[in-house]
């Protein structure tokens, strides 16, 4: 993992975005309260106003639904799993941990670097949703990876996981550290897989409480929570944004959300997680490490919750995905300034794909 950085590092774009570590950022205007100095590419008027007004916005065909159901029949595929025999779904496998077992209740497959998942990255409408909602175009793409949630049974069942009074919870939680005197600005994406029914469960927030976050906080003691709110539902609702597959969700990390459990029979929750956040070519250690694990498909080290497959990691199953120019600069291959002649010796633009 990079060494922790204390330094800041400035984004090379025209608005002043400083982070340490690509995730959370510093910057002069909040997000929901920014003028656009560019136009809007992909969102309308509306869209941004209900993005900065509710904290999340919904990008309909950010990649067609074609795309989305070649990613999840990759997805099903990479954990060994048959849509058509939902026995296959609970079968018994191995853990190495905890945290090993909690992520396979949650749903989440140990991918991040598979040509499908690159080719939702640096698909045009995808990056121009982030420029608008970041109104930045020096963007770099987070190394994420994809979820599969079957209904939440047998080994699958929510119950397996204790539950807490405090910190995460996977039904509602920000992001961010919502206690700080300067809030951190940080963005969340999912591309829906397959179309959402209420069921299903999947992604759910709360954007009154978003809309009225200051005013509620005013009236919380000295010593809340800082990243699990404790608001009532009845004046706070949460709710269930419905996706088609194909569909982009952005969201802001001081929106209260989670993900709803699926109480269905025999559907799953199927999304690929995907944000975009202003780059930090300048912290050159974690920018070697984001072309490291592209180039060796080794597991993103951003997130301590990444563990790689424990039965096949994908480095055994294939290749080095191919990168786009616009897949370069998201990755960090090449940087915003440079030229299309320029490279960094020693780094190829792409590695055969298998």
């Amino acid at each position: 993992m990079p060494t922790p950085d204390p330094y800041l590092h400035r984004a090379p774009s025209d608005l002043p975005y400083f982070s340490s570590d690509g995730e959370a950022y510093l910057a002069r205007t909040p997000l929901r309260d920014i003028r656009k100095s560019r136009e809007l590419r992909v969102l309308s008027q509306e869209d941004f106003d209900f993005w900065q007004t509710y904290g999340y916005v919904i990008v309909r065909e950010a990649i067609p639904a074609a795309a989305a159901q070649r990613l999840l029949d990759f997805t099903w595929d990479f954990q060994g799993l048959d849509p058509a025999r939902p026995e296959t779904w609970y079968e018994d496998r191995p853990f190495r941990t905890d945290l090993d077992r909690e992520l396979h209740v949650y749903g989440f497959v140990e991918a991040y670097h598979h040509q499908l998942i690159w080719d939702s990255r640096q698909a045009q409408r995808v990056y121009d949703a982030f420029v608008d909602v970041w109104d930045c175009e020096e963007l770099w793409v987070t190394l994420d990876r994809l979820n599969l949630n079957p209904p939440n049974v047998k080994n699958r069942d929510r119950a397996l996981i204790a539950p807490t009074d405090q910190g995460f919870d996977i039904e509602l939680h920000w992001d961010v550290d919502t206690t700080l005197g300067v809030l951190p600005q940080r963005v969340q994406g999912i591309i829906a897989l397959n179309d959402t029914r209420p069921e299903l469960g999947g992604f759910q927030c709360s954007p009154e409480l978003f809309r009225r976050f200051e005013e509620w906080k005013v009236a919380q003691p000295e010593d809340r929570d800082p990243i699990r709110p404790d608001a009532d539902r009845t004046e706070f609702p949460v709710v269930r944004p419905e996706l088609g597959a194909g569909d982009l969700l952005i969201w802001n990390g001081l929106l209260a959300h989670g993900v709803a459990r699926n109480t269905s029979r025999d559907g799953v929750r199927a999304v690929q997680y995907l944000s975009m956040m202003p780059a930090l070519e300048s912290h050159e250690e974690l920018r070697r490490s984001r072309v490291e694990s592209w180039r060796r498909l080794s597991t993103p080290d951003w997130n301590g919750t990444l563990v790689g497959d424990a039965v096949k990691h994908e480095s055994l199953r294939y290749g080095t995905a191919e990168l786009n120019g616009l897949g370069e600069r998201l990755l960090g291959l090449k940087s915003w300034t440079e030229q299309e002649s320029e490279r960094p010796e020693g780094e190829p633009v792409c590695a055969e794909s298998a």
